[in-house]
């Protein structure tokens, strides 16, 4: 038995071993498909020098990488999980055409490692599954505006949380960048003088965008702000970037081609303002910029207008010329993005990203639900799923054990009781002449607990010597004595172990609940760090916490039932063994009474 056990031991150590260990967890059974998508920032893949922290990362799917088949229409049903296999990723659907093979898809990382690959799932397949995109939550709070430019139309909408509209018409370039972009004519657009846009004076601030000059010409303003006298100017001057604050301007720098897209970034923080040109820090300028509360320009320049009455005055800074060419992917924040970012942004959001890489399509093998909670189960919820399942296997082999011994004893005595009602009658020492003749079955001599209490009985008959002289009141309670001892060692080699079933019955449900609470308190505690509180990402979790309390239960019922059960067998066997034992010494008293001639009371044995 102890053999039998350290083998089971060592299967469920191995199978909860392979489990803790198999391959990333399928998310939900409903989703019929995924596909692994791999982030490589380190030297092997877009070597951005460092990790990013929360980033916004673009997924552009198209014909080459990705089928478009069983995906419900409009991509609603795209979802995307982390590495852990159970984290929701907020998204946003930037455009999605299946008919044209082409999807612009982004997703919020949490954390994207510079030196590490790491590896997301894209599922989809669920056609009854809402949209789940929101531009909201994919670009953080410092994020003032974004605009995408993927509406078909001359409106541009801000995804972020503030909801900055973009005043003024453009045309609709396709083909840009990415996606759709917008087409400048010469005509600024206006963004609004807004809380969530306004500088405070020596603010850090950060503009992007995607810029593909159509006709290069002198100071062509790109964004502007002025105020007063204080003017913030990020321009081309016949393709050469720069940017003004003020009276001071950039030196130059390699000029832009035109018919070209380049990504421009600029920053400002702690006293000096930085042109990006490609992701790359390409000048800066020992500057502060003004305080800023009006409206923002986009694609051109105009003077402040002049109070009412006054007479207007020349601007310091000249008005620069407008912008023409297409304009892509603007983004303005209210603090410095640092630089890894920026490089990130002019490398991945081309069509020659190296930062992702897309894996062969999975598709579900079918798990049950329950399948899915297990394999959402974090180390804390095994820890206490495999505890258990070590009371489980000891309970079950010991119930297994002490129901094939009642077993054995209960046949053995019902054999026993058949040879002693057959010499009924006869002197007691009848049963003890056929055990010599071998009558009496192994099965009795080796099982019977009633066997063991007639051998003690007549081993004590025998060195009284009863058949000479009969047996005393005294002696006959002696007798009874030995039996009761035997009775009451039987009775606690069978209660041996049954202690720990009572223990599994009390003790698993608190184990389960235990690990219920605190894979429920990780659960928030994770869901907190990643900005994800919806219920596609604490329900797996939930799930899974709740198993442990399942399967504390599942461990505690059939524990209290086969307790009863075998308490119920053990009772009967010591009840029958104290009948015997008051029905054998009635015989002895009746049989060896001294009053009777010793020679009639018992046979002289051979």
């Amino acid at each position: 038995m102890q053999r039998f056990l350290a083998l089971l031991l060592f299967c469920l150590s191995m199978s909860t071993l392979g489990v803790a260990h198999a391959e990333t967890a399928w998310w939900q059974a409903d989703w019929k498909y995924r596909k692994p998508i791999t982030l490589d920032a380190g030297p092997n893949g877009a070597a951005l020098g460092g990790n990013l922290g929360r980033t916004p990362v673009l997924i552009r799917l198209h014909t080459g990488n990705f089928a478009f088949d069983g995906v419900a229409e409009g991509g609603n049903d795209l979802r995307f999980i982390g590495a852990d296999g159970h984290t929701v990723l907020n998204h946003q659907v930037e455009q999605y055409d299946a008919a044209l093979g082409m999807a612009l898809i982004w997703v919020d990382l949490p954390a994207l490692s510079g030196t590490a690959p790491q590896t997301v799932w894209m599922y989809y397949g669920n056609p009854g599954a809402p949209a789940a995109g929101n531009g909201q939550r994919v670009f953080d709070p410092d994020y003032s505006a974004v605009y995408h430019f993927a509406d078909s139309g001359t409106e541009a909408r801000d995804t972020t949380a503030y909801v900055n509209p973009l005043g003024g018409e453009f045309k609709s370039a396709d083909g840009a960048i990415i996606g759709r972009g917008a087409q400048l004519s010469g005509t600024p657009l206006h963004l609004p003088g807004s809380p969530s846009l306004a500088i405070a004076a020596g603010a850090p601030m950060t503009f992007s965008a995607w810029i593909k000059p159509g006709q290069l010409g002198p100071d062509q303003a790109i964004y502007t702000r002025r105020e007063g006298e204080d003017v913030f100017i990020v321009g081309l001057d016949n393709g050469v970037p720069y940017v003004r604050v003020n009276q001071q301007r950039s030196q130059p720098v390699p000029a832009l081609k035109a018919g070209q897209w380049a990504h421009l970034a600029v920053t400002a923080a702690d006293g000096a303002v930085v042109l990006h040109v490609g992701g790359r820090e390409a000048v800066r300028i020992e500057a502060r910029l003004p305080a800023f509360a009006g409206e923002a320009l986009l694609g051109g320049d105009a003077a402040p207008a002049a109070a009412a009455g006054a007479v207007a005055i020349a601007p310091a800074v000249p008005v620069a010329q407008p912008f023409l060419g297409d304009i892509d992917e603007v983004r303005v924040s209210k603090v410095a993005r640092p630089a890894t970012l920026l490089l990130a942004d002019a490398s991945a959001q081309g069509a020659e990203s190296r930062l992702v890489a897309f894996g062969e399509d999975e598709q579900s093998a079918g798990v049950s639900h329950f399948g899915f909670i297990l394999k959402a189960m974090p180390v804390d919820a095994w820890v206490v799923v495999i505890v258990l399942g070590l009371m489980l296997l000891l309970s079950w082999a010991i119930m297994i054990a002490k129901s094939r011994y009642f077993g054995t004893v209960a046949k053995a005595n019902e054999a026993f009781t058949a040879q002693y009602k057959q010499v009924v009658g006869a002197p007691v020492a009848t049963l003890q002449e056929r055990d010599r003749s071998g009558v009496i079955s192994a099965q009795i001599r080796d099982n019977a607990t009633l066997w063991r209490l007639y051998r003690i009985a007549m081993d004590e008959m025998d060195g009284r010597g009863s058949h000479h002289h009969g047996l005393t009141a005294a002696a006959i309670t002696s007798i009874r004595a030995s039996m009761d001892a035997e009775v009451t060692r039987e009775t606690e080699r069978m209660s041996k172990r049954m202690n720990w079933l009572s223990t599994t019955i009390e003790g698993a449900p608190y184990i389960g609940l235990f690990g219920t609470v605190i894979g429920i308190m990780l659960v928030f505690a994770v869901a907190a760090m990643a900005g994800a509180v919806d219920i596609n990402s604490v329900a797996p979790g939930m799930a899974a916490a709740l198993l442990c309390t399942a399967a504390g239960l599942g461990v505690a019922i059939p524990a209290l039932f086969g307790y009863n059960w075998l308490a119920s067998r053990a009772e009967a066997i010591a009840a029958d063994m104290s009948v015997f034992v008051d029905e054998f010494t009635a015989r002895l008293a009746e049989e060896f009474d001294r009053s009777a001639p010793a020679a009639d009371a018992r046979p002289v044995q051979a």
